[in-house]
């Protein structure tokens, strides 16, 4: 009878320590950020209200002034100044070193100009961290002209069980529409805003919002990142990426890392891809 009750307790404490971290961030994100910070407003200050709507007006004039600013300064920080940052008019380039020497934009002065192209950019991204954990990465974006695009992005994770053999998976859903604040024909930053979901069994949502960069360093490689922030169920679901990419023609090889935060987990993966431009 002892000995049985010591294989029951082996068995569970060996299950548990291969505890599948999928199964941790499903499980945290259906349940929520149970810490709830509740703040205590008991306490009342009275305070006297003699003069205070004299000095009101005075305010409110400086707060609108500040608030102006603030606009102004958010607004050409984000957006741009169009009237006078002609690379903001920099012509979306057909490919990546379509020209052999600009990146994603081409400027408006160079001989060989495509004019303002729509594109499609899918590449796909095959995850690895261990023989029990890794996943697919697929992402799409679509250029309608250099001002903006839209990016859909399908991360699979799966991860295996290495007592019981099981695999859990999940389903990571991003879609943004993003924005090139710069755009040289060697570089170029932006920021995204859009939403994140987890499927499966979660089916849970939330805002996302982030900042991307390429760099076209050398002939026909470049450098990308990525980093988006988002929370859903009071929980973070954040992801990091960083690749270089070799170009040839109108596709690319690509080697890099990606780094996700879902609730608690981390997940570190090294990744192997490939993409196309349409």
């Amino acid at each position: 009878m002892k000995k049985s009750f010591l294989v029951i307790l082996l068995g569970f404490t060996i299950h548990t320590s291969y505890s599948q971290k999928i199964d941790k961030s499903k499980n945290e994100l259906k349940s929520g950020n149970t810490s709830s910070s509740s703040s205590s407003n008991g306490g009342t200050t009275n305070t006297s209200n003699s003069g205070r709507s004299s000095s009101n007006n005075d305010d409110f004039g400086l707060v609108g002034l500040i608030a102006e600013g603030f606009l102004y300064v958010t607004f050409y920080s984000t957006i741009g100044d169009y009237r006078n940052e002609n690379h903001l008019y920099n012509s979306l380039s057909k490919y990546p070193y379509a020209d052999g020497d600009s990146g994603n934009f081409q400027s408006n002065n160079d001989s060989i100009n495509y004019g303002n192209l729509m594109r499609l950019d899918v590449e796909n991204h095959f995850l690895y961290s261990s023989n029990t954990s890794f996943g697919n990465h697929l992402k799409v974006k679509f250029r309608p002209f250099q001002y903006f695009y839209l990016q859909a992005d399908y991360k699979e994770l799966i991860e295996k069980n290495a007592f019981t053999e099981r695999f859990s998976n999940l389903s990571l859903f991003q879609f943004n529409v993003s924005y090139d604040r710069i755009r040289f024909k060697k570089f170029n930053l932006g920021w995204t805003l859009g939403a994140t979901y987890v499927g499966n069994d979660v089916q849970k949502a939330g805002f996302s919002y982030g900042l991307h960069t390429d760099v076209f360093a050398f002939k026909n490689i470049s450098f990308n990142s990525a980093i988006l922030w988002s929370k859903i169920n009071g929980l973070p679901v954040n992801s990091f990426e960083i690749r270089g990419k070799y170009h040839k023609k109108n596709y690319f090889f690509a080697l890099g890392y990606e780094h996700l935060k879902i609730a608690t987990p981390n997940y570190n993966y090294i990744t192997v891809g490939t993409g196309i431009y349409f």
